[in-house]
């Protein structure tokens, strides 16, 4: 009897247990797709309605999805700043500043709503991402041969190329093998066992070090490649921009803000003076394209009591730990020189490079730092 009594206690305690997990997986459940992509679901990244908008997490637009779509997403916790723009291109671009109320596009165009933050992760407009990047966007019911969660309380958030072959239904039933197994995972996912973390299990930690990479900013398709490949790893650099680049490569700095990028004003010549009206037509610059402004300056040849009266006023120096002047950043043995001249020093450290750098040498250099727990961030003012 004993025994009968146990079994049953067990049983009903595991039926109680399912009935949680269901309970949590069968609320509307929303699944994104992206062209022909049905991204993995969970509660932290579901879509939701606010304000009668409906919000998917910018993430969607990383990894094979940025391939396939040619938007790419970034995001910068400590400046609180959000940003999808086109991929390899000085186009479209949509830059979210969490402080604020609304969103701001590469043209100075502004949209409201802005984008959320929930915990980790930014969600941003679906209507408003398919308007600026003119995509066709539609949220479909799942019920009836298209339902998937076996409770009719199902959604299917998709943005897709303007000239996509399938209308919304069609392509509901064409995905349906992909939702159901993205739906499998998630509710796998909610099972106790994948929520509870093993006891005394430490929290990632971090033990590199912080390397601020500063670029001569020379020719828009160079700067370009190297925005390119700080995206694909998610880092960040400064770049040091002469009155005429400012004046002229508008799409760049402002793909460059957007992204984290840090922007400082390089200012050639040795008179303190023409120093001077060099840094002041270059904010006045950079304000028009992004309406912000930067202290960060790069003399290449003043001499030091013209870079410490520039200081006083307010103006920011940059003195590299490591000055590469003279050397490339053009592939892998190139990288594998700088980590290593990197790594000899202890702390972290501002790099100068001057210009010789191609997007493939950075990415291998982003590569090797990353493999030896090193972050590339964008250079502060403290920093310099």
């Amino acid at each position: 009897m004993k025994k009968r009594w146990t079994a049953l206690v067990l049983a009903l305690a595991l039926l109680a247990q399912m009935a949680v997990v269901q309970a949590g997986a069968v609320k509307n459940v929303y699944f994104t797709a992206i062209n022909d992509n049905v991204l993995p679901v969970s509660d932290d990244t579901m879509p939701f309605w606010s304000g009668g908008y409906l919000y998917i997490p910018g993430s969607v637009f990383t990894g094979y999805v940025r391939e396939d779509s040619g938007i790419a997403y970034t995001y910068n916790a400590s400046k609180k700043m959000a940003a999808l723009y086109e991929a390899g291109k000085s186009g479209r671009s949509l830059a979210f500043d969490l402080t604020k109320t609304y969103a701001q596009d590469n043209q100075g165009n502004t949209y409201y709503p802005t984008a959320i933050r929930k915990g980790d992760v930014v969600f941003v407009p679906a209507a408003l991402v398919a308007e600026v990047f003119g995509l066709s966007y539609s949220t479909i019911s799942l019920t009836g041969s298209n339902a998937v969660t076996g409770s009719d309380k199902g959604w299917l958030v998709w943005l897709r190329d303007a000239d996509y072959v399938l209308q919304a239904g069609q392509f509901a039933d064409a995905a349906k093998s992909q939702m159901s197994a993205r739906y499998e995972q998630y509710l796998k996912s909610k099972e106790p066992s994948a929520q509870t973390p093993e006891a005394g299990q430490a929290e990632e930690s971090f033990d590199g070090k912080s390397v601020y990479l500063c670029f001569r900013a020379t020719e828009p398709e160079t700067v370009s490649a190297l925005l390119d490949a700080l995206d694909r790893q998610n880092c960040q650099a400064a770049f040091f921009c002469t009155v005429e680049f400012l004046e002229k490569q508008g799409d760049l700095l402002r793909r460059m803000t957007a992204t984290g990028q840090a922007v400082g004003i390089l200012a050639e010549g040795t008179d303190g003076e023409a120093i001077r009206r060099q840094l002041e037509q270059g904010n006045a610059a950079l304000y028009r394209a992004t309406c912000g402004q930067s202290r960060l300056v790069y003399l290449p040849e003043a001499d030091a009591p013209t870079a410490a009266e520039l200081e006083r006023q307010g103006w920011c120096c940059l003195d590299a730990d490591i000055d590469r002047t003279g050397y490339s950043l053009r592939g892998s043995s190139n990288a594998s020189a700088l980590l290593q001249k990197v790594s000899s020093r202890r702390g972290d450290l501002s790099v100068w490079l001057d210009g010789d750098v191609s997007g493939a040498g950075l990415g291998a250099f982003l590569t090797a730092a990353k493999n030896a727990e090193d972050r590339c961030l964008a250079l502060t003012e403290p920093a310099a």
